[in-house]
């Protein structure tokens, strides 16, 4: 950490995901993400990325999802209220792009309300084709939530309304 940068961004660890969950329960509450069960955290947490203060607090986090050979999401990013415009949102998803590319990923997709924030990253606004008509055809049988988001499936409209669709390429 430096006097410019009062936080570090790093891999989560098995040991960050109460902190992911607590982070992200608020979000939760008022509709603004979906909710994940601690299992799936656990299972997932090496797609995180954490932030974290000089105390050892946590202070952000985001994960990177693979969706296709080409195609990931940028998930469940979120930062402390209190160390918004910090630059932590930045400093996240700067780590997830460098981590999509080390995966050979070209696109990066995210669903969200902050459009400025993502659109100062890079990305824009999409409709609603994003893959051809064979790729859909084996993401619809995905179990996952946020294929599901990506893919605008009725069943989570309720979920996503109002988010925009936003895709970076890489």
């Amino acid at each position: 950490m430096s006097a410019a940068q009062p936080f570090v961004v790093r891999p989560a660890r098995t040991a960050d995901v109460r902190g992911i969950l607590a982070m992200l329960d608020p979000y939760v509450q008022r509709r603004i993400l979906l909710g994940k069960d601690i299992v799936v955290l656990y299972e997932a947490v090496q797609q995180f990325l954490v932030a974290e203060d000089a105390d050892g607090r946590l202070i952000g986090c985001g994960a990177l999802h693979v969706i296709w050979d080409d195609l990931g999401e940028v998930r469940t990013l979120i930062v402390a209220d209190e160390w918004l415009h910090h630059g932590v949102g930045r400093a996240i998803v700067e780590g997830l792009e460098e981590n999509a590319r080390a995966l050979g990923l070209t696109r990066l997709f995210c669903l969200t309300f902050e459009v400025d924030f993502f659109t100062r990253r890079g990305f824009a606004p999409i409709g609603e084709q994003v893959v051809d008509p064979d790729v859909y055809s084996q993401l619809i049988r995905s179990p996952d939530e946020g294929v599901a988001e990506f893919l605008d499936l009725a069943h989570v409209k309720p979920n996503t309304l109002g988010n925009t669709r936003m895709l970076k390429r890489l």
